[in-house]
């Protein structure tokens, strides 16, 4: 067992920055005997559950934090000049510092301070403090560095240290010393901590002055130092994909990267490119290069933060029901009866006491289960978006998936099939056995809207609930087979455009073959491909007779297989819309969309609920305007109403 801590790393949610997955990262710290480790993604949280999960499974405790971007001048300021960005890594210590962090993260949003990236001030960080957070200094990009040198980009390019030190600033030490001192005042005695990164030392000259200088103020100030490693891949092995990562983001090929730096072009992530030490290290290896003190410094800060749970149960808002009713429950059950009458007294369906109990009992259990898992108010507010769609004669969806299933959704009119006469089963709609002490499971209702209809259906939910309890929610791109091929070729300059597009077309699409994914380990289109349909890539690559690839681009295609699943890019997801009973900014991490345009909630569909946030799927249907045109064509035309 280790006495070191992973404190600053970056997974796949630091956008074509970080490599490694969750689950990568929990794996590999368990295999180094590490007890805890940190996420601190650049500008985002959204990992923190993702993450979470995964370190609970290999036993190690989760640390959740962020690398902020922060403005040297006021971060309203939108203008060339206050672009340029400083680091600040920044852990929760307790339940009330992740709440600071999602505010935090929610406020470096906010269209007064978002340019181009998320961002804040120190004084606006300030805000979140609280004896909640700790604070590294930061290292290389951070501002006690970069204070260091006169100039620290060209200070950070150079190869040698004479060639460093031509750019130290005469008056650093003193600089340094005030910085230092205003961290102290926002964050405190006991959270602020000096971090020395070490372990890059001699690849980086840059990072072994900057090592020694923050000693020495640490030394002065009587500031604890603490060992980290800037990790943003599991393993040294993993430089390679990490670095085609980088020359996806910058949409260059790597041939031309590596041009640039042979002539000592900045190419900005140079470090990144000279150098394979980005990985969580071994216990070995941190103590080759840190203090012991240092060391045993970065376990202080994980046992100074606390165990708690970031996942809960449903939060959802209150149902305006009428008055007359006592609760969400007493006018379900009310709606339940009308529904009874209306739909099944008049018709066959039961004109037996026996298909009448059948009937009675199936709302009975259905009714029974909602209530013990206090979701009364998710179906109202279903059937109260579905009665908006209807009172405005837009058409919606008949009710579709497993939502089928459910009596109840049918007889208050959400859905308009009904399960019994189809055989369906409510516990393949909603199975009561998923729900815990400690969390409670959603069902999922996907609300069918005509696309031309969707925005002012969301507008509706918008003015009922609150602005800022409703939004939309963000969704991942991932190199997913096609797409992981392609950017490897394409970054490899291995072939010309029309082979590239011939091998890309070669391998199916993932919902093509979702059914066979979901049986394999690690599911990969790729190796499916290979396997099963092995002659279409025949002569690119192939499995040979002991299960390893071979061919001409058998290398690529490794490559490719290892970066599937990989997060890419950041977008809107396209039906999912969250409805809280809560001030979102306080309890979910929002974020910019895609054009800049609003906030988000900036965690993914199933990471939301996990922290109780109620999704509600509308998805607009080109189809239905259709239909909803022909049927005003007829209306014009009859006279009639259709």
């Amino acid at each position: 067992m280790s006495n070191w801590t992973p404190l600053h790393l970056h997974t796949h949610y630091s956008l074509l920055d970080g490599l490694s997955k969750p689950s990568q990262v929990a794996a590999r710290c368990s295999e180094l005997g590490y007890t805890s480790c940190a996420i601190t993604d650049h500008g985002t949280i959204a990992g923190a559950v993702a993450f979470t999960k995964e370190c609970q499974n290999k036993n190690i405790k989760p640390i959740l934090g962020c690398e902020f971007y922060l403005s040297g001048q006021d971060a309203s300021v939108h203008s060339p000049e206050n672009r340029p960005l400083s680091h600040l890594v920044v852990l929760s210590k307790n339940i009330k510092g992740w709440t600071s962090l999602i505010e935090a993260v929610s406020r470096s949003n906010d269209e007064d301070l978002f340019y181009y990236r998320p961002r804040l001030d120190l004084n606006r960080l300030a805000e979140y403090a609280n004896g909640n957070l700790i604070a590294f200094s930061g290292h290389l990009g951070s501002d006690l560095a970069n204070v260091i040198f006169t100039d620290f980009r060209q200070a950070y390019k150079q190869d040698t240290e004479v060639g460093v030190k031509k750019h130290i600033n005469p008056d650093w030490v003193n600089q340094v010393t005030q910085m230092a001192y205003k961290y102290l005042d926002i964050f405190g005695k006991d959270n602020f901590l000096i971090e020395i990164q070490a372990i890059d030392q001699e690849n980086s000259p840059a990072a072994k002055l900057v090592a020694q200088g923050l000693r020495y103020v640490a030394k002065k100030l009587n500031i604890p130092t603490v060992a980290t490693a800037d990790s943003h891949y599991p393993t040294k092995d993993d430089a390679g994909d990490h670095l085609l990562l980088l020359c996806s983001a910058m949409k260059t090929p790597l041939r031309k990267i590596k041009a640039k730096l042979s002539n000592n072009e900045d190419v900005g992530f140079s470090g990144f490119m000279k150098s394979h030490n980005f990985h969580i290290p071994s216990p070995e290896e941190i103590a080759e290069v840190n203090t012991p003190t240092e060391i045993e410094n970065s376990s202080n800060v994980a046992h100074m933060c606390e165990s708690y749970n970031i996942l809960g149960n449903p939060m959802l808002p209150k149902f305006d029901h009428p008055k007359e009713h006592n609760s969400e429950e007493e006018y379900l059950r009310l709606l339940c009866r009308e529904g009874w009458a209306n739909n099944l007294q008049a018709s066959s369906k039961i004109d037996t006491p026996e298909k009448k109990q059948y009937y009675a009992d199936r709302i009975k259990n259905e009714l029974k289960v909602i209530r013990e898992a206090n979701l009364s108010g998710y179906f109202l507010i279903v059937r109260d978006i579905v009665n908006q769609v209807r009172s405005n004669a837009w058409i919606p969806g008949p009710g579709r998936g497993s939502a089928a299933g459910c009596l109840i959704s049918w007889l208050i009119g959400v859905t308009q099939v009904d399960p019994i006469e189809h055989g369906l089963i409510f516990e393949r709609f909603y199975n009561a056995g998923r729900n815990t002490e400690d969390h409670i499971s959603l069902p999922d209702i996907d609300i069918d809207v005509p696309a031309s209809k969707r925005d002012e259906v969301i507008n509706y939910i918008r003015k009922k609930y609150g602005n800022e309890k409703v939004s939309q929610m963000v969704t991942f791109g991932r190199l997913q087979g096609r797409s992981a091929i392609k950017e490897v070729l394409r970054m490899n300059e291995a072939c010309g455009f029309e082979e590239m597009n011939l091998i890309t077309k070669s391998l199916p699409y993932e919902h093509e073959i979702s059914d066979q994914l979901a049986d394999m380990d690690n599911p990969s289109v790729i190796q499916w491909t290979l396997v099963n349909q092995p002659e279409i890539l025949r002569d690119y690559c192939r499995l040979n007779d002991n299960g390893s690839l071979e061919g001409e681009y058998s290398k690529m295609f490794e490559q490719a297989m290892r970066l599937e699943g990989t997060f890419k890019s950041q977008g809107k997801h396209a039906a999912g819309v969250v409805i809280s009973s809560h001030h979102l900014n306080r309890v979910c991490p929002m974020v910019r969309d895609k054009k800049g345009t609003e906030k988000i909630a900036g965690m993914e569909m199933g990471d939301l609920e996990s922290m109780g946030h109620v999704k509600f799927d509308i998805l607009g249907i080109s189809l239905l305007d259709k239909i909803m045109g022909i049927r005003d064509q007829l209306e014009g035309a009859q006279g009639v109403n259709t």
